[in-house]
């Protein structure tokens, strides 16, 4: 399990070749899991108060795909946490390991003693990489307590806000950092990449996954610009950074890793089909839980930003959502995205 767990890039692309006219249908409705638990309603959703909240003086919520950070008075609500945004969670577990070929990192890592998963969400991660590597012990961070009571002997889990003051010690140091789908949740990503690289072992290795949040079209002269989904992801880009956190930011991150003092910086990009429409078997099987991800992300994702930072109304939102949910489960789009795996080192 040592080494570098490489991507099989030209595989993937090759896949992508012509669309599958014969296959049928959208398989979306069909994945789901099962969870657990919750806190605020806010636009009918139900969402982790912080701020007043009995887990502290905190300003988000570490859930991956940050969908909608919103800001009112005296609270600041972000993702949803319910039952449905947990089994969603858990759904982009699998996804991520499916465009990794099974693995769970790709950082060349070597003997780990203490491994720090900050923004565990459901915890699946954590206990999975604590499975295969039980000589470590691993600590999964969120903000949010919905993570199982049962675990590994070598698995714990700790509610904490990574923009605060750390609550572990600081004595602890650790061999590697994996961070995952946390676009959106940070105020100032350079001031957490340095407490982090000051929480890391000299040679330890930090590891960021991220679907960017922009989607293309495969076709000729790719997504119109009068489409339903290119004018939301530019409002969705118009909005988020009005609110103090840019939810389109896997191109970003290795800037502030620079900053930080990261060094051996390595980017990598895996194009993701969006539906059923590649022929290749696992690009499908990749797009079919991609498609089910943005059907249960979008609304999420909409009524935080368009609401709070542009001032939309939930009856002009919804009406966007149909079009862009439409244009989502057409497979003749023949949409994609990228996923982007970036690894750093701190040094020696």
């Amino acid at each position: 399990m040592d080494g570098a767990a490489h991507i099989d890039v030209q595989t993937l692309e090759e896949g992508f070749g012509d669309a599958d006219s014969g296959y049928g249908g959208s398989d979306a409705d069909s994945i789901t899991t099962s969870l657990r638990s919750s806190a605020l309603n806010y636009n009918g959703r139900r969402y982790q108060q912080v701020g007043n909240s009995s887990f502290g003086n905190s300003s988000y919520i570490f859930v991956r795909l940050r969908a909608a950070i919103l800001h009112i008075p005296f609270a600041d609500l972000a993702q949803p946490n319910d039952e449905q945004e947990q089994d969603r969670l858990d759904m982009l577990h699998h996804i991520f390991r499916l465009v990794q070929g099974g693995k769970l990192h790709t950082a060349p890592i070597g003997n780990l003693q203490r491994v720090l998963d900050i923004g565990t969400g459901t915890g699946l991660w954590a206990l999975e990489f604590a499975d295969e590597y039980p000589a470590a012990q691993v600590l999964g961070m969120d903000l949010s307590p919905i993570q199982p009571d049962m675990t590994a002997p070598n698995c714990t889990f700790m509610v904490d806000d990574l923009e605060q003051e750390r609550a572990y010690p600081p004595s602890r140091r650790f061999d590697y950092v994996h961070q995952r789908s946390m676009s959106g949740s940070i105020g100032d990503w350079s001031q957490m990449y340095s407490q982090a690289l000051t929480s890391m072992e000299p040679g330890g290795w930090i590891e960021i996954q991220e679907f960017q949040v922009w989607f293309c079209s495969q076709r000729p002269g790719g997504l119109p610009e009068d489409s339903a989904i290119m004018r939301w992801q530019k409002l969705i880009d118009e909005g988020s950074p009005m609110l103090g956190r840019r939810l389109n930011y896997a191109s970003r991150y290795k800037a502030h890793l620079e900053e930080a003092g990261f060094v051996g910086i390595q980017t990598q990009t895996v194009k993701s089909p969006i539906g059923s429409w590649p022929k290749d078997r696992k690009l499908r099987e990749i797009g079919v839980y991609l498609q089910a991800q943005m059907n249960e992300a979008l609304e999420a994702v909409t009524l935080g930003y368009l609401t709070r930072a542009l001032g939309w109304t939930e009856t002009e939102i919804q009406i966007l959502l149909a079009d862009v949910k439409k244009e989502f489960n057409d497979k003749s789009k023949l949409l994609y995205t990228f996923c982007w795996f970036i690894t750093a080192k701190k040094p020696e």
